[in-house]
């Protein structure tokens, strides 16, 4: 993998490491520091626990259930030395939810953390086929781990992931729709590897500490975490996103880089504690999920300190692009523009913006966001004509919808199927919801298309308010954010209703289920009539 050619899969990380620096600390969460000695240990032990299960079809996946712990790593690394894909799930989903994954994905064994085994074994009950499930108490709680169950089954012969076999089956985030799995190769991961090789912004020393909090079901868990590993640097692993435990582990254990969503830099920088923090360690804040407000963003440089990067990217394409250091801490007027941009293309990635013909077009025209790269995943699991959607000639068709400036920054304006059509106009949500969140009485906000027999659709904004508005009048403070958005964007985009609401609905990843809105909208609709 490009600088330590030795590493031509993910599984061999560990042991590259292990003969270099074997008591080097590679992970840690909880009560655990497992070195690179240990990690190696444990991830050999369960390739060949794998692949020597009595009656098994060891070809199938491997998945994981269950909050950030050293054990993620262990089956990931654990089912590539097997030669099979590690699937992780969302331990966030009802039972329903994530039974359809399963039987999509198919595993044949599901690790699962003790707090999600009852979980677990309900959809085991309820999905037709034969999965393995395999409850276990973290190192991380003071557990024994996996080792008790690898220790019990016979070894097998490992055939260990080769380039093109699949690494990771990583599921959408099922806002809409039946689950898709995308297939990502190995030969994908070394890439990008490259990629951050190559990008003049990103540097890794083996001193380097990551704290690992977003999910790691999600790429901005793992997947982001990844390459501290590849340079034999640590791993620290928070269970999930909580402002207090976050600061906490910052004071523990120094991290020097960081991965968050823009909500959770929302939360983190408006606590109290924040203030008090230490957070001189911390060399660069890696946020992901959409652009920062240009508020939030001169909120975290003042609080954290230190340099923040954005990226773009997809469960299907891990990253497209970035928006820059400098880009963050511009003050040149002239530049301002570009911190509400998704930044410029990462290397060996390329962007062109098509209209509804698929015929490129112009500077600053907008239209569908299409991707090429070798880091694009291989297809979605089963779904040839799914993939033929969303595929032509080596290009993914995103369904953002945005443009290209003259520097070749790309600008989001909206998701494809979140545009609002009123009146014959197009109006794209996320214009609206950034002219929203320029008042300092809106803390959160989501706008989506509600049916209406006059314009098709209209504008409806779901707001949450800031601290400063609760008390406010819900009325009283809807008709004064129609009038604040009525001085920034055209008359057609104000929202024709504003619902204030004490908090909106979350995917995993971070992003609103503007689904869930759309539906609640529908009723809400049908109950004024």
């Amino acid at each position: 993998m490009w600088l330590h050619p030795e590493i031509r899969a993910l599984h061999q990380i560990p042991a590259y490491w292990k003969d270099r620096t074997p008591d080097k600390v590679a992970v840690r969460a909880g009560h655990a520091d497992v070195t690179y000695a240990e990690l190696e240990a444990r991830v050999a032990g369960l390739a060949a626990a794998l692949t020597g299960r009595a009656g098994a079809d060891v070809r199938r996946p491997v998945g994981f259930l269950g909050k950030n712990v050293p054990e993620v790593w262990e089956v990931w690394f654990g089912a590539g030395r097997a030669g099979l894909p590690f699937v992780p799930l969302n331990w966030r989903s009802p039972v329903a939810e994530l039974a359809d994954v399963v039987r999509d994905a198919a595993p044949g064994v599901v690790f699962v953390d003790a707090d999600h085994a009852d979980t677990m074994q309900a959809v085991a009950a309820i999905v037709e086929d034969d999965i393995e499930v395999v409850p276990f108490t973290s190192v991380a709680d003071s557990g024994p781990g996996l080792a008790p169950w690898a220790s019990s089954r016979a070894g097998g012969e490992v055939t260990p992931a080769r380039g093109h076999d699949v690494a990771l089956l990583a599921y959408t985030s099922g806002t809409t729709g039946s689950p898709k799995g995308a297939m990502v190769l190995n030969e994908a991961f070394s890439l990008s590897i490259l990629s951050d090789e190559l990008e003049p912004t990103i540097s890794w020393s083996p001193d380097d500490v990551l704290l690992m909090v977003m999910p790691n079901f999600h790429l901005a868990g793992t997947w982001v975490s990844l390459p501290a590993l590849y340079h034999g640097a640590t791993v620290a692993m928070v269970p999930a996103f909580e402002p207090a435990a976050v600061l906490a582990a910052v004071e523990r254990w120094r991290p020097t880089v960081a991965c968050l969503v823009p909500t959770a830099i929302q939360f983190l920088v408006g606590s109290d504690a924040a203030s008090s923090t230490d957070f001189s360690s911390l060399r660069t804040l890696i946020y992901a999920g959409s652009p920062m407000p240009t508020s939030v963003i001169d909120r975290a440089l003042e609080v954290l300190g230190c340099e923040l990067r954005q990226f773009y990217g997809t469960t299907e394409t891990y990253i497209i692009s970035i928006l820059r250091p400098d880009d963050h801490a511009t003050t040149d007027e002239q530049r301002l523009p570009v911190k509400a941009s998704a930044g410029k293309p990462v290397p060996l990635v390329e962007i062109k913006v098509v209209d509804l013909d698929g015929a490129e077009v112009g500077v600053g025209v907008t239209g569908q966001v299409l991707v090429r790269s070798p880091m694009v995943m291989a297809g979605y699991l089963g779904k040839p004509s799914e993939t033929a959607n969303v595929m032509n000639d080596g290009w993914y068709a995103t369904g953002d919808l945005g443009y290209l400036d003259e520097g070749g920054y790309l600008f989001l304006v909206d998701r494809l199927k979140d545009m609002v059509v009123t009146g014959g106009e197009n109006v794209y949500s996320v214009e609206v919801e950034r002219a929203l969140q320029r008042s300092d009485k809106v803390a959160m906000v989501a706008v989506v298309g509600s049916p209406d027999e006059k314009w098709g659709e209209v504008v409806t904004a779901y707001v949450v308010p800031s601290p400063s508005a609760t008390e406010a009048d819900p009325a009283e403070l809807a008709e004064e954010l129609k009038e604040h958005t009525r001085s920034l964007i055209a008359a057609y985009k104000v929202p024709k209703v504003i619902h204030v609401v004490d908090g909106l609905p979350m995917t995993s990843s971070g992003k609103v289920r503007k689904v869930e809105l759309r539906q609640q909208a529908v009723r809400e609709g049908m109950t004024s009539q």
